[in-house]
């Protein structure tokens, strides 16, 4: 997704370098207008509008259309007249530098990259060890990608070894979590995909957790889900089946969480603990049955655990042995079919959720 370009119109050099000191902090990118009629041909299409004092004294003398987000920003207190300047340019906010910075990065990462529909969220987790619910959320991270939605994979399992190493991504350069610096707040998702480890043409970026180094903090991964969910992104979260604070934030800010169970009596008796903790954190859960069978099929699994049934998924033959040579699972066979169903679903339950309805 591109990202839409803000326009500034700032005469005095030192507030101008400010304003694109903070756009570039927020990832944002920006047409710095020359004069009134370069200023009218970007009006309409830019994603915010920032002016000085000078810049609205200039616009209050060639009308501009009407439109919203536009921001009067000041250099310290505003002289008296700015307020009327403010009116009649049309500014919503007056901005005082460097006072509202942090107001300023955050208008900057919204306008810039809420020109569209929010992103969606998964969450996967096992109901047993073992059950592979680390590689399907890789596969359904990897089909999202292959449809050309720019995807984020996140990694909530520090005791999982690494989803960049079940993708054979280990050596890509890129940071992890133990590299991250995020702790609350807004975070720009164009830096973000930069920064991190890329598969293919970049459309899949993927943070992962190191073989050592701590996992992702609850703030953390809340600012990084989020900005995937604002840049229009489709989140992918592997979460463990004992979560962590952290994994408890991404079941909670997920639009469908994905209960993965093999087909057998052992795994149901422990999946039915992991239903209980999913009851208290996630607001819509599924469940993904892997085969084959021994003696229970997929919807004695469902009836079980009391979770409805999204996919019966055979065994993929070739799998262990792709992961084994460090390969991604391949875009084919059962485990791709129960990534499209699965993201189908996901869509389905974003869209109830903007709508502002629940099932």
């Amino acid at each position: 997704m591109d990202a839409r370009r803000a326009l500034v119109m700032v005469d005095d050099p030192d507030l101008l370098d400010a304003v694109l000191r903070l756009a570039a902090a927020a990832g944002a990118e920006v047409h710095r207008a020359i004069d009134p009629t370069d200023a009218r041909r970007q009006w309409a299409a830019a994603s915010m509008v920032v002016v000085d004092v000078a810049a609205a004294e200039r616009c209050a003398r060639f009308p501009f259309p009407r439109r919203d987000g536009i921001v009067l920003v000041t250099a310290g207190t505003p002289p008296p007249h700015a307020w009327q300047l403010g009116l009649r340019a049309g500014a919503a906010n007056i901005v005082e530098l460097p006072e509202g910075e942090l107001w300023m990065v955050t208008a900057f990462t919204e306008a810039c990259e809420g020109g569209g529909p929010p992103g969606a969220v998964l969450a996967v987790t096992g109901g047993c060890g073992g059950a592979g619910a680390s590689t399907l959320a890789a596969a359904v991270a990897l089909r999202a990608a292959r449809d050309g939605r720019r995807t984020l994979l996140l990694d909530c399992d520090p005791l999982g070894g690494g989803l960049d190493l079940l993708l054979g991504a280990e050596d890509v350069l890129g940071v992890r979590w133990p590299e991250l610096s995020v702790m609350d707040g807004r975070v720009p998702a164009a830096a973000l995909h930069e920064a991190l480890p890329a598969m293919g043409d970049r459309t899949l970026s993927v943070l992962s957790c190191d073989r050592t180094g701590p996992g992702p903090g609850a703030a953390g991964l809340r600012a990084v889900i989020d900005a995937g969910r604002r840049a229009g992104d489709t989140v992918v979260c592997d979460v463990p089946r004992q979560p962590t604070e952290a994994g408890a934030t991404a079941l909670a800010r997920a639009d469908l969480t994905v209960l993965v169970v093999p087909a057998d009596v052992r795994a149901c008796a422990a999946a039915s603990r992991v239903t209980a903790v999913l009851a208290e954190h996630a607001c819509a859960v599924g469940l993904v049955v892997r085969g084959p069978s021994q003696g229970i099929t997929p919807d004695d699994v469902a009836r079980t655990l009391d979770v409805p049934l999204l996919v019966a998924m055979r065994t993929q033959n070739d799998l262990d042995r792709r992961l084994e040579r460090g390969l991604p699972p391949a875009d084919r066979g059962p485990l791709a079919d129960a990534a499209a169903v699965l993201l189908a679903e996901l869509q389905d339950r974003a869209r109830l959720s903007r709508s502002g309805w629940t099932s």
